[in-house]
């Protein structure tokens, strides 16, 4: 079923190098972006701008194309692809940054097409807040708007976050980005202490353990799919997010402004975060995004049923 309200995600395209337990994986497809765009594709339209360099291959541009993702807001420029590499531990909780090259993400500055300006909700990737900031001004005011950021941001340019905060409706980081964000420990007293920053909703990512969100209508907390085998746990956050958006798509007309879009929240962000988990728990089952690339609205689907039963008292 796909929903009349588009989603336009903004965010990186790169390269990845994996070191992981199962063995070294070069040039893997990689970029925040290409995970959420692949997740979100499995529910709905979705509008991407990025940037790639002449050496990223056309073929996987096809696709995201293919999968209904329109294409015409990834830029093309004379360079190499941003690239990272990293080695993940053995239990693969944690990982080391080998090495990380922005080539043309360094120059990055997004331009966004004009149909794609009219989406209803935009999900910003993990970049510069100030591109992020620079999005928000090239598409007026979507009726949901969703953020990423990571450390290196709340650290090195927490003025420019927060007044990035102000105008965004859902904020989704980790539970250390929630303590460097606000200075507590305490993950509850934390998350209300970000909302009073501007987010309407918080989403805050816990790996394995799944995420909880934090509304006005209260906490929410999803768990993690127990799998009995994860290969690659890079991109699943990006996964995540685009697997909630995407669903939440579902439940947004792209009438009714603003005041639509937080009623769609307050009503369907618990059922699209149980997507999110979902989509992620797909995503890690195989290598960068090969899995992500596949997944089609029937194994979601079968995943969330799964994802469901955890909840239930009584078995089946």
């Amino acid at each position: 079923m796909k929903s009349r309200a588009p989603v336009l995600i903004v965010g990186s395209m790169a390269f990845d190098d994996l070191e992981l337990p199962s063995g070294n994986f070069k040039d893997t497809l990689g970029g925040s972006a290409t995970y959420a765009a692949f997740a979100a594709s499995t529910f709905t339209e979705v509008r991407v701008v990025a940037i790639v360099g002449d050496d990223f291959p056309e073929a996987t541009i096809k696709s995201l194309a293919a999968r209904g993702v329109r294409t015409e807001g990834i830029e093309r420029a004379k360079g190499k692809t941003f690239r990272w590499a990293g080695r993940y531990d053995a239990d693969l909780a944690s990982r080391t940054t080998l090495d990380t090259q922005l080539n043309v993400f360094a120059d990055f500055a997004p331009k966004i097409p004009a149909e794609s300006a009219s989406s209803p909700i935009v999900l910003l990737g993990n970049i510069h807040p100030a591109l992020q900031a620079d999005v928000l001004n090239q598409v007026g005011r979507p009726q949901i708007i969703i953020a990423d950021t990571m450390n290196f941001w709340i650290k090195g340019e927490r003025e420019k976050l927060v007044s990035l905060l102000n105008r965004v409706d859902v904020l989704i980081i980790n539970d250390e980005e929630a303590r460097d964000l606000s200075g507590i420990h305490n993950i509850r007293k934390a998350a209300l202490e970000i909302r009073k920053m501007g987010p309407h909703s918080l989403i805050i990512k816990r790996g394995e353990h799944g995420a909880m969100l934090f509304d006005d209508t209260g906490i929410f907390a999803v768990p993690g799919f127990p799998l009995e085998d994860v290969v690659d746990p890079t991109g699943a956050g990006d996964s995540f997010a685009g697997g909630f958006v995407g669903a939440l798509a579902q439940h947004v007309t792209g009438e009714g402004g603003t005041a639509a879009g937080r009623e769609a929240l307050s009503k369907h962000a618990r059922t699209a975060m149980i997507y999110g988990s979902a989509t992620a728990s797909r995503c890690v089952e195989g290598v960068g995004t090969a899995k992500v690339e596949l997944l089609d609205t029937a194994s979601v689907e079968a995943r969330v049923l799964q994802i469901r039963a955890l909840f239930e008292l009584t078995p089946a």
